[in-house]
């Protein structure tokens, strides 16, 4: 009877924001689609949302401090601009948000206010976009006369998990490209370092699909899961969103298998949707969910739009130097570049350069050998064929006159 009441209570606060229950449903199966889930587990979703919403709007909110490192700010975004109705919509009914300097109405003292009083009572979520950013003591990035990195600690230190949304706060980035003079480098990576212990969840992705953040707010805030209940990769990603590649799930795999491929842009291959890993897709080497989940309420990814996937999920949390960007670039060749000092190359140079020199070698030693008259002679050509020259009534060749006289010659000689 509880439930029931819970229940009728949630439709008629969905109805006042023009959400019917099937629609709720639908999302909530979005929700455990980005979860890695099967649709299947909505109704479980659903009676957690019933249940959290309901005691959100007794004021039961759960704190969220978002905070934004060296970034672009398009994972907040893309979590923003979502259109209604969305699971957002209906998940920030149960958050708190208490600080995000970009989304935030109050600025200044007012807003970092906010954030002591939120780290000092504890039990809050951590969103953390960006990287951070170690060049000159932390002061590469300063907020509120602060260094950034400082901003981390202090906040990473109570909060019950951080986030690390984005390839950027994983590690670094394109931030963490060479040759990266402001030192970026991941969340995990600094808070290890600096000796905090609080969990540390990795949502890589160039921006991270807004379903992903809404998938683990889900888990923490309304499944009331601890991180340490959640299945995370050795990279601490989710592993149910993680765990798979983009291969795995690409619509375009059975051209694959059947060597289907698309070597130009423009060809009849790509209206074809063959597959696009000739032209430099990464999806046997990126790990991601993006071919279930997509974007937009699952209208459209990537590699379903026309586009080779470019990896940006590609982040080792332990190492700045393994980010999409150094890794993946140039997006539309087959190799990555490789690295000598300054000076970047691709392996296929390296190869045609080696080979033409080997060529060139060749070449100089013939000419060298042969004028220090060390070349070997060659066989004598004959000027005429063998069976021509004993059937010269019948020669398939044709010779000038000259030529038989010489043969004529060569044979008097031989019988006389």
């Amino acid at each position: 009877m509880e439930h029931e009441a819970t229940a009728r209570q949630l439709e008629a606060m969905l109805e006042a924001r023009g959400v019917s229950r099937r629609s709720f449903m639908k999302m909530c199966g979005a929700v455990a689609m980005a979860a890695g889930l099967s649709e299947l587990a909505a109704p479980r979703v659903a009676q957690a949302l019933e249940e959290s919403v309901i005691g959100a709007t007794e004021g039961n909110l759960y704190p969220v401090i978002w905070i934004e490192g060296a970034s672009c700010t398009g994972c907040t975004e893309a979590f923003a601009q979502i259109d209604e109705p969305d699971p957002a919509t209906v998940v920030l009914e149960m958050i708190s948000l208490n600080y995000s300097e970009t989304l935030s109405a109050a600025a200044g003292h007012s807003m970092e206010e906010a954030k002591a009083q939120t780290i000092e009572a504890g039990n809050y979520l951590l969103v953390y976009e960006g990287a951070v950013l170690e060049g000159w003591n932390g002061q590469a990035l300063r907020v509120a006369d602060m260094p950034g990195t400082e901003h981390l600690v202090e906040a990473a230190e109570n909060a019950t998990a951080v986030i690390a949304l984005g390839s950027c706060a994983v590690n670094g980035g394109w931030m963490g490209a060479h040759p990266n003079p402001a030192g970026a480098v991941g969340v995990q990576k600094y808070l290890q370092e600096s000796g905090i212990s609080t969990p540390v969840i990795n949502v890589p992705g160039c921006p991270a699909n807004p379903e992903w953040l809404v998938a683990l707010i889900v888990d923490v805030v309304l499944m009331k899961l601890s991180p340490a209940d959640i299945p995370l990769t050795r990279e601490n990603k989710p592993e149910l969103i993680f765990g798979q590649t983009i291969h795995d799930n690409c619509q375009r795999r059975g051209h694959f298998e059947n060597g289907e491929f698309v070597y130009q842009i423009g060809s009849e291959e790509e209206k074809k949707g063959y597959c696009l890993y000739p032209l430099g897709c990464r999806g046997p080497q990126t790990y991601a969910n993006c071919g279930i989940v997509r974007y937009n309420h699952r209208r459209s990814w990537c590699v379903e739009s026309g586009a080779p996937c470019i990896g940006c999920c590609e982040a080792a949390p332990m190492d700045p130097g393994h980010n999409w960007v150094e890794v993946n670039t140039p997006f539309y060749k087959r190799h990555r570049d490789l690295r000598i000092g300054d000076w970047m190359i691709q392996p296929g140079t390296i190869a045609l350069t080696i080979t033409g020199v080997l060529a060139a070698a060749l070449v100089v030693h013939g000419f060298g050998m042969k004028a220090a008259g060390r070349a070997p002679k060659g066989a004598e050509f004959e000027k005429v064929r063998k069976w021509d020259a004993k059937h010269p009534q019948k020669s398939i060749g044709q010779y000038d006159q000259e030529v038989w006289d010489e043969v004529n010659k060569t044979k008097k000689g031989g019988q006389a």
